[in-house]
C-alpha cells in the first residue's frame, strides 16, 4: 500500500512493489497525464500504465473497466473529489473488484489527495464540501463534518484508521481532532490517524512497516501517526456537542502524535502492527481547549507490556540533577552520546539551542544558562535511528 502526495521516491517504491506488472490509474475527472509521467520520469520498468477516467456511476459497470481491474498488479487512485469516488464507486462491482484484488491478488494500492483520503477504514467523505479546522473545532457537529463509517476500500492494515492529506496547506490538524472526537462520541471508537503534508508520502509494506518519503531536511515534509493517549484512564472529549466548541484537553495530553520527517530514501519508519515502534520521529501532545487546537512537545506513550530489555534500556539513560538551575548531565551506557543527535524542545515544541560543556561517548553536560524557567524535553537519536526522550525542569 502507498499513500502519497506527488512524491517521486514514494511512487518509485509503489511501482517497484508492482513487480514490473500492469499499473492501473483510476480517477473521476481530469486526463490520463499519469501515463507519460510514470514511464518517462521515474525510470522503473513496468508492463503497462493505463489511466481510466470514470465520469459517472455507469462507468463502474463497463466490462472493459472490470477487466482492467482484474488484470492489474497495482492500482493508483488519483486526486480529485472524494465524494465523487464514494458516490460513484461505493457498493458497486468496481469497489468489490478492487477489494477482491487487494485480498486475493495482493495488489499494491495507493492514492494521492482524495485518492489517499478514501483508503482509510473511516474517511472524511466531503459530501457537503470541505471543512476547515477553524469551523470544525467551533462546532464538531457542523453539517460539513462528515466522517463516513460505511464499508468502502478494505485495507486490513488501516482498520479503525482515518487518513488525511495536505496536512500543512491548509492546516488540518484541528479538523483531524474533530473527526476523531466525533467517532468517539458517535460510535465509542478511538480511531487512529495517518496524515501527510503536501509532497510527503507514507508507504506501507505487507509487514506493516510504514516508510515516510519527502524532501526533508530541504523542506519541512512530515507525516503524522495519531492515536488517543493510552496513558489516560478517561480518554473521551470533555465536550463534544452540537453548536458548541470542541473541548478535548485532558491536561493538554488528549492525543499522541508522532511526527516523522519524510526523506528521499524513506529512512524513518513506523510500525502499523503495534503503533508503538518508530524511528526518527518527534512525539507531540495534541489537545483542543475550548475550540482552539494546541500542540506541544511530548513523550512517547508508555502503555502495555514492556519487555525486560526495554526496561533496562530506558533505565540506562540518566538525567541529573533534575530540576537544575545551571546545567544537566546525561549519562548512558548503551547510547553513544558523542555521535547521537541531541535536541532540546520547550513545552511549546520550539527547538532550543544546545550548548555542550562536555561531551564523550557515555556522558554529556549541557549548559542551561540561557534557558528560562520551565519544562523541557530532550530527544536523543542514535545513528541507527533509535529515539529516546527525557524531560527536565529548569529552575
Amino acid at each position: 500500500m502507498g499513500g502519497a502526495t506527488e512524491n517521486d521516491s514514494a511512487m518509485k517504491w509503489f511501482l517497484q512493489r508492482a513487480d514490473g506488472g500492469d499499473i492501473l490509474v483510476l480517477r473521476t475527472s481530469g486526463s490520463n497525464g499519469y501515463n507519460s509521467y510514470l514511464y518517462s520520469s521515474l525510470g522503473v520498468s513496468v508492463n503497462s500504465v493505463e489511466t481510466i477516467v470514470l465520469h459517472n456511476a455507469n462507468a463502474t459497470k463497463d466490462p472493459y473497466v472490470k477487466q482492467k481491474i482484474q488484470q492489474a498488479e497495482a492500482i493508483w487512485i488519483a486526486g480529485g473529489d472524494q465524494w465523487s469516488y464514494i458516490s460513484n464507486w461505493r457498493n458497486t462491482s468496481l469497489d468489490s473488484l478492487i477489494n477482491l484484488a487487494i485480498k486475493q491478488n495482493k495488489i499494491v494500492i495507493g492514492g494521492t489527495s482524495a485518492g489517499m483520503a478514501i483508503l482509510g477504514d473511516y474517511y472524511f467523505s466531503a459530501r457537503f464540501g470541505t471543512v476547515t479546522s477553524e469551523d470544525a473545532l467551533a462546532n464538531p457537529f457542523l453539517n460539513s463534518v462528515t466522517v463516513d463509517t460505511n464499508s468502502f476500500i478494505d485495507i486490513n492494515l488501516l482498520k479503525n484508521t482515518i487518513t488525511d492529506t495536505h496536512f500543512d496547506n491548509p492546516d488540518r490538524k484541528g479538523r483531524m481532532m474533530t473527526f476523531l472526537a466525533r467517532v468517539v462520541t458517535d460510535n465509542n471508537i478511538y480511531l487512529k490517524g495517518i496524515a501527510c503534508d503536501e509532497y510527503t508520502a507514507v508507504c506501507v509494506d505487507s509487514s506493516g512497516k510504514a516508510r515516510v518519503y519527502g524532501d526533508y531536511p530541504s523542506y519541512e515534509d512530515y507525516a503524522y501517526f495519531i492515536q488517543s493517549n493510552c496513558e489516560l484512564q478517561n480518554k473521551a472529549p470533555e465536550n463534544c456537542v452540537s453548536g458548541q466548541p470542541l473541548n478535548w484537553n485532558l491536561g493538554y495530553q488528549a492525543i499522541k502524535a508522532l511526527r516523522i520527517p519524510g526523506t528521499q530514501s524513506g529512512t524513518y519508519t513506523f510500525n502499523l502492527k503495534d503503533w508503538k515502534a518508530g524511528t526518527g520521529g518527534t512525539w507531540l501532545n495534541w489537545s483542543v481547549n475550548n475550540g482552539a487546537f494546541v500542540e506541544q512537545f511530548g513523550l512517547a506513550p508508555n502503555c502495555g507490556v514492556v519487555s525486560v530489555n526495554d526496561i533496562e534500556t530506558k533505565n540506562d539513560i540518566l538525567i541529573y540533577p533534575n530540576p537544575s538551575n545551571d546545567k544537566i548531565v546525561i549519562s548512558s551506557e548503551h547510547l553513544n552520546l558523542s555521535t547521537c543527535i541531541i535536541n532540546i524542545y520547550n513545552s511549546k515544541g520550539q527547538k532550543m539551542s544546545v550548548n555542550f560543556i562536555f561531551r564523550s561517548s557515555n556522558r554529556a553536560i549541557l549548559n542551561l544558562d540561557n534557558f528560562k524557567t520551565g519544562l523541557y524535553y530532550i530527544q536523543m537519536t542514535s545513528q541507527n535511528s533509535e529515539v529516546n526522550s527525557r524531560s527536565f525542569i529548569k529552575l
